[in-house]
């Protein structure tokens, strides 16, 4: 269970990097070079995702979920400087709620 919540915070860091590096080249004007490290980030988030422990893909996708909200609004407070109200503290907690019954549900 440690090593796919692992990898799931390392896909969601990844993914966030990719699809931020696609912001940074066409909503903030920068180099499209930013976009070229958005690709490769977002290659990296796909092969982790596949490295997780589960018996099919859609599950993994359901239960990863989660984990992307919680680590979307640590860069919303680490990297973009504004940090995440009651709200979307409560819409995290229901989403990893989630994630756990998902991950932890017992199946045969």
């Amino acid at each position: 269970m440690t090593r796919t919540l692992l990898l799931y915070a390392a896909a969601a860091l990844a993914e966030i990097a990719g699809c931020f590096g696609f912001w940074a080249w066409l909503r903030l004007g920068r180099s499209p070079l930013w976009a070229a490290g958005g690709v490769v980030s977002l290659i990296a988030f796909a092969w982790l995702l596949t490295r997780a422990e589960t018996d099919a893909a859609g599950r993994a996708y359901a239960a990863y979920g989660g984990v992307y909200v919680a680590a979307s609004l640590l860069w919303l407070w680490g990297a973009e400087g504004m940090r995440p109200d009651r709200w979307d503290l409560l819409g995290v907690g229901l989403c990893l709620a989630g994630t756990a019954v998902i991950l932890l549900a017992p199946r045969g």
